[in-house]
């Protein structure tokens, strides 16, 4: 899930208390009652984001590090809220700072997956250059996970022919396949992640995060958002 999905659409405040407590009570609910294994990378663009604070003069690697730091503060107010809905939860960071969070190891992941917690990895791949994207093909790929589910925002509910904020004729994929999405340049998530996700076999499922009740059917296989594969 992107960043900005946490952030107050009505105020300039970074995080959303109403939407983070959603979100959470809706990720208890489905590990519970779906019995699934749910792992979640979250961005930091509510809070910093590399590539703006790179046109702004700070250097792109430096910059790409305050954005990583930025998904741990938001792994931590997810992690919060989730536990409040009485669902135990693990944060995993690329970047260690053992006194808030765990050291990503994927054996360790995949435990925690194991014994029924939920596990949101922080901090990318702890890498510069990348974008979340490729991280959450990447620790997909590594958990042996059965698909990616992007959460949208802002009323997007999948992949369109266009953007649909600016194209009123723009139309909704229900399906589409990977090279397709190469083929018409469909800015879906970082091409690198879509590539990966390609080469692996790893579906990815669009949908509109923002929308009550979505995650629940996303995870049961309802007909929502686009799937690419």
């Amino acid at each position: 899930m992107s960043g900005e999905a946490l952030a107050s659409a009505a105020s300039d405040e970074t995080i959303d208390a109403a939407v983070v407590e959603r979100v959470a009570a809706e990720v208890a609910e489905a590990r519970a009652e779906l019995d699934v294994e749910l792992a979640i990378v979250v961005g930091g663009g509510n809070i910093w984001r590399g590539t703006d604070g790179a046109g702004a003069g700070i250097d792109r690697a430096t910059s790409d590090t305050m954005g990583m730091l930025a998904t741990v503060i938001n792994a931590l107010v997810l992690q919060d809220a989730i536990e409040r809905q009485g669902q135990p939860t693990r944060v995993l960071s690329a970047i260690q700072m053992a006194e808030v969070a765990e050291p990503y190891i994927r054996r360790r992941a995949i435990r925690h997956l194991e014994k029924g917690r939920v596990v949101i990895f922080a901090a990318g791949m702890g890498n510069p250059y990348f974008t979340t994207d490729t991280p959450a093909a990447l620790r997909a790929a590594e958990i042996e996970a059965e698909a990616i589910l992007k959460g949208t925002h802002s009323g997007v509910d999948g992949v369109y022919t266009a953007d649909p904020k600016l194209d009123r004729g723009a139309t909704r994929f229900e399906e589409i396949s990977f090279m397709e999405v190469v083929s018409r340049d469909l800015r879906v998530m970082d091409l690198t992640a879509i590539t990966f996700c390609k080469d692996n076999q790893l579906p990815i499922l669009v949908f509109d995060l923002m929308r009550p009740g979505n995650i629940r059917r996303a995870l049961m296989g309802e007909a929502v958002g686009t799937l690419i594969r």
